[in-house]
């Protein structure tokens, strides 16, 4: 797909975290990588399509609408909820293979970003079975993949007692700064998904 001469449009398809949750509007993830991007010099909108709570069947439910004829990419960062409910990960995974299968009909490109699933809340067959259709589908659909989206966040840390200096309250859900290491980790991935389609 041809990028528009005003440069390309990213739907970013999300939970709670690409909403910005907790956060003024300024200060969320999308607002933030806009201003990232464009500091970097680069030509892109990005469209926040982040509802919070929803779940990989609730991004599957609005894909369509998402995609509309704007979009050149998209980013899916869905499944935390799923987790948290300990939904099947065969379902998240149906779900997060028709969210793709609908990227793909549009010729959209796609970057994938996963949630990591912690061994101790449903037990090790659980957190490998969700993480692995992260590695199963990105392989798949031969899309690019971060293994979290927390990633940037952990590693500026360094330890897990600092993790709560970048969170707010509900340690779910990043602060201002946290959402800054986010998206300074993000960023390299979100330029080359704009290199992607151009």
């Amino acid at each position: 797909m041809a990028a528009a001469a005003d440069g390309v449009t990213i739907a970013v398809l999300g939970d709670s975290l690409t909403a910005g949750y907790g956060l003024p509007v300024a200060d969320g993830f999308v607002p933030q990588m806009q201003v990232w991007m464009q500091n970097q010099g680069v030509e892109v909108t990005i469209i926040n399509a982040g509802v919070s709570g929803d779940t990989t069947s609730g991004g599957l439910s609005r894909v369509d609408w998402t995609l509309t004829e704007d979009v050149d990419a998209m980013v899916v960062a869905l499944g935390g909820n799923d987790l948290l409910r300990g939904i099947d990960p065969a379902i998240s995974k149906a779900n997060l293979r028709g969210i793709l299968e609908a990227a793909e009909a549009r010729g959209v490109e796609v970057l994938l970003i996963g949630v990591e699933a912690p061994a101790g809340n449903y037990g090790p067959d659980y957190a490998s079975a969700f993480n692995g259709m992260y590695q199963t589908l990105s392989a798949e659909f031969e899309v690019p993949l971060v293994e979290t989206w927390f990633q940037g966040l952990l590693a500026a840390a360094r330890t897990q007692d600092r993790v709560r200096n970048y969170m707010q309250p509900d340690g779910i859900h990043p602060n201002l700064q946290g959402v800054a290491e986010i998206v300074a980790d993000l960023g390299p991935e979100f330029i080359a998904l704009v290199q992607s389609v151009e």
